[in-house]
């Protein structure tokens, strides 16, 4: 058995759960953590972020944090098998594990790793990305990465989904101009906060997505202090793209779509020269429920 990783039949048939025996940071490089409510688009966002690091020349690993595995197939043009997935082939024996095993290299070079999760209902949602780092490290896999990404489960409703804060030094979220997301992202910037007092992540900013306005986005972010790095629009070349299995810097170009290409690689720049970290206190869910007035 592999330490740290401990098969707990009481909590249902396949449990698992990780609990970390010593730090594995990731050295050298910039480390972002992406986060938002359940189908914001953050997978899409990260995916074509990844592709904006490596346009710049960049050396990317964009790593998916969801059961559902799909965080990186416009990168790779299919779902790619989880690292729970091969460690169960081997009995989690990771010795017995090569790079190719969970490790696909996708469009641009951009190499992507799907961590996956516990089956429903058995066990920690975060004890895959210990695991997951760990086998990176192992094989040697982040020494000359520039560039990590963590794509995110949704909201944070427990310390599992917060795992890849431990590890990244700046974390994003993804957000639209509605009262469902801008909630989220409260309970989000709070558990940012909980993690920065052990760990040196700090809040990078908000990244508008699926949004014509950002009005209630930027109230938001004024209330806290957070910046607001970037706008996507809602736009149907967007969810094309996703059918296509394709980033959006591979789809037919136009005019609307160069634009929102070269939003992406301003994004990619500004962050990896650096964002200034920011401290801010969420609201309590009333206080939030009450500031969310749309008129």
């Amino acid at each position: 058995m592999t330490p740290g990783l401990q098969v707990l039949k009481g909590d249902g048939d396949g449990s698992v759960q990780f609990h970390p025996t010593k730090d594995v940071a990731i050295e050298g490089a910039r480390v972002f953590a992406i986060y938002g409510k359940g189908g914001i688009g953050k997978s899409t966002t990260t995916s074509n972020l990844s592709v904006a690091f490596s346009k710049l020349g960049k050396r990317v690993l964009q790593i998916g944090c969801d059961p559902k595995h799909d965080s990186t197939f416009t990168l790779t043009k299919r779902l790619q098998p989880t690292v729970i997935d091969v460690l169960e082939q081997v009995n989690f024996h990771p010795e017995e594990l090569k790079p190719e095993d969970y490790v696909v290299e996708g469009y641009n070079g951009v190499l992507c790793v799907e961590a996956g999760g516990p089956p429903a209902g058995t066990g920690c949602g975060g004890y895959v990305v210990g695991q997951t780092v760990k086998l990176l490290k192992e094989h040697r896999l982040l020494e000359d990465i520039d560039v990590v990404l963590f794509d995110v489960l949704g909201d944070v409703v427990c310390g599992g989904f917060a795992a890849p804060l431990q590890h990244a030094q700046r974390a994003l979220i993804v957000a639209a101009n509605d009262f469902d997301s801008i909630f989220a992202m409260n309970r989000i910037v709070a558990a940012i906060g909980a993690k920065a007092k052990n760990y040196s992540v700090r809040m990078g900013g908000i990244i508008a997505n699926r949004s014509a306005a950002t009005d209630q986005i930027d109230r938001f972010a004024t209330k806290l202090g957070l910046n607001r790095l970037a706008a996507f629009p809602d736009l149907d070349v967007i969810r094309r793209s996703r059918l296509k299995k394709a980033t959006l810097f591979e789809m037919e170009t136009s005019p609307e779509l160069d634009k929102v290409k070269t939003e992406y690689l301003q994004l990619a720049a500004k962050l990896y020269a650096g964002t200034e970290p920011t401290v801010a206190t969420a609201m309590k869910d009333r206080e939030i429920f009450d500031f969310l007035g749309f008129e």
